[in-house]
């Protein structure tokens, strides 16, 4: 008996409040349609109305049922609404990693312009470090990678936008006995101090460091504001994205110094796993443009 058309049925009698103007809406004569509630009530074993002269009124019971039909009958046609889409394409949500390196100043209005143009995807922004972002991509925690460096994930159909390198520059803070020396830095000068370095956020595959020397100590931070911190107050040395580092050393907070071993550049990339496209992973990829443009938004 508690179907669909059962609550489609008490809804409409609850809204017209006659059952002859629900007939005349459902276009089935008043006796029918008395006669169907009075078994959804039989069903029930409570009364859902109460019969007047020309009127019924909803019982405190009645109130509740026809609530209840209502929320089940807009998850109905949520359901089916969703259906539909999914078969042809449409994702719930979308899941972007972004590596801690990127600049997240761009995100907002990633996020602002992509809810104009979805109304019904969430987008999920996750902040990752070094593996973790492949780990993210891999795992299906993410659709889509912003700045994922130097290792690639195993198998899947991943594609690539390359963005460019990563310069890096190592720095101290101002004030740093390194900072009197002139000439290039060798390891057993470097590794009386802790290396700051960022924790990998990868748990399933080898986490990265990308510069510790043997014997040396880490100071281990979650993220590169962190790191900043512990840069500025001289709490340890080590690498720095350019693009991070420079607006410090340019207002004298940090030195650069030059290694007798020079850091590479480091090569940068958006990926995406191509076999979960969907209309918002497209228009993201859309939106994000070509390397150049990737570039200049994220590491510039």
């Amino acid at each position: 008996m508690l179907s669909q058309q059962t609550f489609e049925l008490i809804d409409v009698v609850a809204q017209t409040g006659s059952f002859t103007a629900a007939a005349k809406k459902l276009h089935k004569v008043p006796s029918a349609i008395s006669y169907s509630i009075k078994q959804i009530e039989t069903e029930l074993g409570v009364e859902l109305f109460i019969r007047h002269h020309r009127s019924v009124t909803l019982t405190p019971a009645g109130k509740h049922f026809a609530a209840k039909a209502r929320v089940f009958l807009a998850d109905m046609a949520l359901m089916k609404r969703d259906t539909q889409r999914v078969a042809n394409g449409w994702k719930p949500t979308l899941s972007i990693a972004l590596d801690n390196i990127a600049r997240t100043d761009s995100v907002h209005a990633l996020i602002a312009d992509f809810y104009r143009q979805f109304q019904d995807v969430e987008l999920i922004i996750r902040i990752e470090v070094f593996n973790g972002v492949w780990e993210a991509l891999a795992t299906g925690r993410s659709d889509i990678a912003i700045g994922a460096t130097t290792a690639n994930p195993v198998g899947g159909a991943y594609k690539f936008t390359y963005m460019g390198d990563i310069d890096w520059l190592f720095v101290v803070s101002a004030g740093h006995p390194l900072t009197d020396i002139v000439r290039p830095l060798i390891d057993d000068e470097l590794k009386v101090f802790p290396s700051i370095c960022l924790e990998d956020t990868s748990r399933e595959i080898p986490k990265r460091t990308d510069w510790l020397l043997n014997g040396q100590r880490r100071l281990v931070v979650p993220d590169w504001h962190s790191a900043i911190n512990c840069f500025v107050e001289g709490l340890g040395v080590g690498y720095m994205p350019a693009h991070l580092a420079q607006p410090l050393i340019e207002s004298g907070r940090l030195v650069s110094k030059v290694l007798s071993r020079v850091k590479q550049p480091s090569p940068c990339c958006l990926a995406w796993n191509d076999e979960q496209m969907s209309p918002a992973l497209a228009w993201v990829l859309d939106y994000l443009g070509d390397g150049e443009q990737l570039h200049r938004q994220w590491l510039a």
